[in-house]
């Protein structure tokens, strides 16, 4: 089944489901809505059935696919999956359907909006399977167009501001990564990523390698966030709609810290090796700042939004500690390779859990007639219990309670950094404490004490909203009970990144 052109049409029926979807003719929301569900979840049955024919014993690319583009350029399109491009496309496969059935509310345009969530995951299919650079990049902004578009059209008050800084963070970083993939090409004559690779480990850079990784750096940063790139995230997160908000940090905040993983650690080790106290700092800030941030905060969005930045912070420390020199040790080896799997896993768990975060915020903020402030809340346990009780198995997941799927993440990504830099996950680990404040404030505060008079009539969830919220609870259980299903799957990527040569 390697042969057969699954990753082609992973992108391929979103791109064609998304201007069928716009074609005129169906204006109706409901039949505009119906059509983009099918074709998500025929999306997802492919990266179910690309799943199933994975060989989970093998650390290189599978169901690759080549065909000469524009060979004189050395561009070609190259498409491939490892354990790692598949997590992602498997976690884009199962945001997209949960976001679309989470937006079941009439929207204006319903034809645009909902092609243009297609659009949004084509882009993402695109980036985490493309292997040669100028495919792989022109994916990468064709995400960033149909967000902009999500954001501005169909977000609250601020949207206008928040799309733009979005759009104008984002594209300054993709526009430095650009400049520093030219000057690879110069430098190695290939846009490939496994040939970029090893010409660069051969020392021919010279000089140029660390101004070139710091451009290349910069656009990965932008997208993950990593502070201080972070600005632009709370306001695009708060000012988008639910279902958008949900692939925002379901989705795509992914692509950043999958570039560090694909692009920028397999290319460019020495130098991260040579700056990693500062990186080790900046991913403590993000943990730690970001941390405080939501605790400071009265917006249940913004809350979120802050600590998805902080949650992706683990995963840039589980990265940046695997790269440090250390002694050739069997020891050694293992943290490495803990700290590395830990932050695939923590990339995939904090999907699920930080889109259904958002998901229930989404519907308090809609049964309350638009208000998210923490303080306008309580009691509504007793009012709808069904609610509090998947919310807060979900808030539990996500400051990683054991027996739910982000405890495994997080334990692996302190289990290497405590062996390998004890110094920064000691002051990182301040950042699990802050993360456990803000989010059981978040249960205290909206479905503990005395209920108040005017919420006494609010609904449970409905039948509709169980099953779309019961998958992904499964899921962090299956995932915190089982963790294998994961970790055996990127394991041999992880070990293929730390040691290429082996």
């Amino acid at each position: 089944m390697n042969q057969f052109p699954f990753l082609t049409l992973l992108t391929l029926v979103p791109l064609v489901g998304g201007a069928l979807v716009l074609a005129p003719g169906r204006e109706h929301g409901k039949t505009v809505r119906f059509m983009a569900l099918a074709i998500a979840f025929l999306v997802l049955a492919l990266a179910a059935a690309l799943s199933l024919f994975f060989d989970r014993t093998q650390n290189g690319m599978q169901f690759v696919e080549r065909a000469a583009w524009a060979p004189s350029l050395g561009i070609q399109y190259h498409l491939g999956v490892d354990g790692l491009g598949l997590l992602m496309v498997l976690l884009s496969a199962l945001v997209i359907p949960f976001a679309l059935l989470s937006s079941s509310a009439p929207v204006a345009n319903p034809r645009l909006y909902y092609s243009l969530f297609l659009f949004l995951e084509a882009g993402l299919f695109g980036t985490f399977t493309a292997q040669n650079f100028v495919h792989w990049f022109a994916f990468w902004e064709l995400s960033l167009i149909p967000a902009f578009f999500l954001i501005k059209i169909w977000g609250g008050p601020r949207r206008t501001a928040a799309a733009v800084q979005f759009f104008v963070y984002t594209t300054a970083g993709s526009v430095a990564m650009l400049i520093a993939f030219v000057a690879l090409y110069n430098a190695t004559g290939s846009f490939e990523f496994s040939q970029i690779a090893e010409t660069v480990r051969d020392g021919r850079l010279g000089r140029a390698a660390l101004p070139i990784f710091l451009g290349v750096f910069l656009g990965f940063a932008v997208k993950t966030p990593l502070l201080p790139f972070h600005t632009w995230l709370p306001d695009a997160y708060a000012e988008a709609p639910t279902g958008v908000s949900m692939v925002l940090t379901g989705a795509m905040s992914k692509m950043g810290v999958y570039g560090f993983l694909r692009v920028l650690l397999p290319i460019f080790p020495e130098q991260m090796r040579a700056l990693q106290t500062p990186l080790l700092g900046l991913a403590i800030a993000t943990i730690v700042f970001s941390a405080a941030a939501a605790f400071s905060q009265n917006d249940l969005k913004r809350i979120v939004a802050y600590s998805s930045i902080n949650h992706l912070g683990y995963c840039l420390l589980g990265i940046f500690v695997a790269v440090q020199w250390a002694e050739d040790s069997a020891a050694s080896a293992n943290e490495k390779a803990a700290a590395l799997n830990g932050a695939m896993l923590q990339m995939f768990n904090h999907g699920i859990t930080a889109s259904a975060l958002f998901y229930f915020v989404g519907l308090i903020e809609q049964r309350s007639g638009g208000s998210r402030d923490l303080h306008y809340f309580g009691g509504l346990r007793k009012a709808a219990p069904v609610f509090c009780g998947l919310m807060g198995i979900t808030v539990f997941a996500s400051l990683g309670l054991p027996g739910l799927s982000g405890f495994v993440g997080e334990f692996l990504i302190f289990k290497g950094a405590f062996a390998l830099a004890p110094w920064a996950a000691s002051v990182a680990a301040l950042g699990l404490l802050l993360t456990a404040i803000f989010l059981l404030t978040i249960l205290q505060r909206v479905f503990s004490g005395p209920l108040p008079e005017n919420w006494r009539a609010w609904p449970d969830l409905t039948n509709a909203q169980r099953l779309t919220a019961g998958p992904i609870i499964a899921l962090i259980f299956i995932l915190g009970i089982y963790p294998r299903l994961l970790t055996d799957l990127v394991n041999p990527t992880a070990l293929a990144i730390l040691w290429p040569n082996l």
